[in-house]
């Protein structure tokens, strides 16, 4: 299975939705904590274009978005494809 990061806050509704839907389907999901570590969130908009918003979510190499991005790949039936669950 491909490593799942998530780049996070720990006030974030849409971080918990996501990574609630990642653990339903058995992932394990390294979680980054943006609010903490500041340095983490420059990576973060580094690695997602300048995205500031999270959550921020790579499945291997690949950046997915954020949640709504997420549930849209699993209502289309990709993500089970992208996590290698198929």
């Amino acid at each position: 299975m491909v490593q799942v990061v998530m780049y996070a806050t720990a006030i974030c509704p849409y971080c918990n939705m996501a990574e609630a839907l990642l653990r339903r389907k058995g992932v394990q999901v390294r979680k980054i904590r943006v609010d903490i570590d500041p340095e983490e969130r420059v990576i973060m908009q580094e690695r997602s274009n300048g995205r500031r918003t999270v959550p921020q979510i790579f499945i291997g190499d690949f950046h997915v978005g954020g949640y709504d991005d997420l549930a849209a790949l699993d209502r289309s039936g990709q993500l089970n494809s992208l996590l290698n669950l198929a």
